[in-house]
């Protein structure tokens, strides 16, 4: 399968119009392929029952990931919500992630155990940022069409952001943390993209190459990428790493051939 490229172009654009006017179309349709993947997700690695932190995208609730959490619970994971609200930027989280922290300590605490964090969207960014602030809690992290590098005005909803979360783009704190988020995080991280968003850049949501980091391309929307199947089962098959012996995705098997388009180190 062919690797995936990034750019580290600064003129990277948003997505096309044609791809952000079907992103709900095509959601809803890969939300409706569920049932007749059921089988295939069934074949996933099991999970060994450690705990899973699973992060909304921007203006979204825990009601948002409730299909993939429903999922890894399944598998044998503790799912756990994060208990923000909705999520506005700093406003859910602080300034410096600090209540993102508190949430993730609280379940690290409860639970004993290293928690895996798994982020959509701008709960990705989050994710790699909390990842830095108390690595000690964190087994890896797992984006989701996360634009965690480049120019953030290569969304078609920078200006929302800016409305919504009262921050600014290209202030000194936003582009200090855009900085920080672009290297891997000191833990082992995997992106799940998709060349057809229509909200966010592909090419933002790639992984930096590292020894412990991957990056995983699947069909599909920005909005659909919580009930994607794809996206779904290779979340699932990268928490099911042991913590002590993390590998890239295998790219081989009937079955990952037939759901991904292509996956491999940018």
């Amino acid at each position: 399968m062919a690797s995936a490229a990034t750019s580290t172009s600064t003129d990277v654009k948003p997505p096309s119009a044609v791809l952000a006017l079907t992103e709900l179309p095509r959601a809803l349709a890969e939300f409706g392929s569920l049932p007749w993947a059921a089988p295939l997700l069934a074949t996933a690695p099991r999970g060994d029952g450690h705990p899973v932190l699973v992060l909304p995208g921007f203006t979204t609730t825990d009601r948002s990931t409730a299909v993939l959490r429903r999922y890894l619970t399944r598998m044998g994971y503790d799912a756990h919500t994060w208990d923000l609200g909705r999520n506005l930027g700093p406003r859910a989280v602080g300034l410096q992630g600090e209540k993102l922290v508190d949430r993730l300590n609280a379940v690290h605490e409860l639970t004993g155990k290293k928690v895996s964090l798994v982020g959509w969207s701008l709960g990705g960014v989050m994710a790699r940022m909390v990842s830095r602030r108390v690595p000690e809690a964190v087994r890896q992290v797992i984006s989701l069409g996360s634009p965690f590098t480049g120019t953030p005005r290569a969304t078609n909803v920078w200006r929302a952001y800016e409305l919504l979360t009262g921050q600014r783009i290209d202030d000194n704190h936003t582009r200090e943390q855009l900085r920080e988020s672009a290297t891997p995080p000191p833990v082992p991280s995997t992106a799940i993209w998709s060349r057809e968003d229509g909200i966010v850049a592909w090419q933002n949501c790639v992984e930096p190459f590292a020894s412990n980091s991957d990056n995983i391309e699947v069909h599909g929307s920005h909005c659909g990428l919580g009930v994607n199947p794809a996206v779904l089962y290779a979340v699932a098959d990268r928490l099911a790493q042991p913590e002590d012996d993390w590998k890239p995705f295998n790219r081989h098997g009937l079955v990952r051939a037939m759901f991904y388009p292509s996956a491999g180190h940018a």
